[in-house]
């Protein structure tokens, strides 16, 4: 006859965890935030009309990811041109925005056996500002963009892009061999957001440890942030990040930016997220989304896009209100 003592003890073991994880609130449960959405309507493929925003309270740490869509083994082409049909302007520069004039150059900052990182200024950018940057042990400024290639067999595949002046971050997988470079989709902000005309993070400084990679901010209030790269792969690129200060609810500590025209033309149109841990997950297209409370959160596709088609979906996750 089987004995049954060991499930008996796994359940009162097991009672006893979760009376001690009631009995303690900083322990009880993961941090949710809130996710607003700020989304306006437009017919022009090419302008970010898509603004969802992340509060919380108390927030120190979470992770940030760049997933293949689900639907990648089903399509074959990838629609990566531009597309301004819908647009009052075609191509360069958004007719409302400034026009500040740089040199335009590109540096090599760091190029080993498994890291290519370059800075990119672009001879004209809505933004003056030149923030300094530091990669190992070299130093310049003045950058728009700095892009991040992951070494794959001696050849460098792109999968980060941060913009030192306006604080804006894309994020991709390595790409599936047939789809070449890959698309980028959506971008999104981080740490202290601001209106300038529309979202931006004013940063400071910037300065990239290459062994383990990681990518430490500084910004003009005072914080600080870093960004470890914990993967970069074929199912996605992922960010570990720690913030210096506790996140305060009255202010946004992250905005997704994206573009939505159609369920069809879209760089996100869905959004998934689950409340908590033990919830059931949701998802609701994105002009049904209003205001939600998850402890992780996706913007997606479902339905291919005829823009951009292998652009990823963006996840947060993890967040953590303990310092690391």
């Amino acid at each position: 006859m089987p004995l049954h003592p060991a499930p008996r003890a796994t359940t009162l073991l097991g009672t006893f965890i979760a009376a001690l994880l009631m009995a303690d609130p900083a322990v009880a449960a993961p941090v949710a935030a809130t996710v607003e959405n700020g989304t306006t309507t437009t017919a022009c493929a090419e302008e970010d009309n898509v603004s969802m925003v992340l509060r919380g309270d108390g927030i120190r740490r979470m992770r940030i990811e760049a997933l293949q869509p689900d639907y990648l083994d089903k399509i074959g082409n990838d629609v990566t041109a531009p597309d301004f049909s819908g647009c009052n302007f075609d191509g360069g520069a958004h007719p409302t925005d400034p026009a500040h004039r740089f040199k335009k150059r590109t540096v090599v900052l760091l190029d080993n056996a498994e890291w290519r990182i370059v800075g990119m200024t672009l001879p004209t950018f809505w933004r003056p500002q030149r923030v300094p940057v530091q990669v190992g042990a070299r130093s310049d400024r003045g950058f728009h963009l700095l892009q991040v290639f992951k070494k794959e067999n001696g050849k460098a595949l792109e999968a980060i892009v941060l913009y030192p002046s306006d604080g804006y971050w894309r994020l991709k997988p390595l790409p599936e061999a047939r789809f070449g470079d890959g698309a980028y989709g959506s971008s999104f902000l981080l740490d202290l957001v601001e209106q300038a005309g529309r979202p931006v993070v004013n940063i400071a400084s910037i300065r990239v440890v290459p062994k383990p990679l990681a990518i430490h901010l500084r910004f003009t209030n005072g914080d600080s942030a870093v960004a470890r790269v914990d993967e970069i792969s074929r199912a996605r690129t992922a960010l570990d990040v720690s913030l210096s200060k506790p996140t305060a609810n009255a202010q946004p500590f992250a905005v997704l930016r994206s573009m939505y025209v159609a369920p069809d033309n879209a760089d996100m149109s869905e959004v998934r997220w689950q409340a908590s841990p033990q919830a059931a997950p949701q998802v609701k297209p994105l002009p049904e989304v209003k205001t939600l409370s998850a402890t992780q959160v996706r913007f997606g596709r479902t339905l291919p896009s005829k823009h951009n088609t292998s652009a990823p979906n963006i996840a947060f996750s993890g967040f953590d209100n303990e310092a690391r």
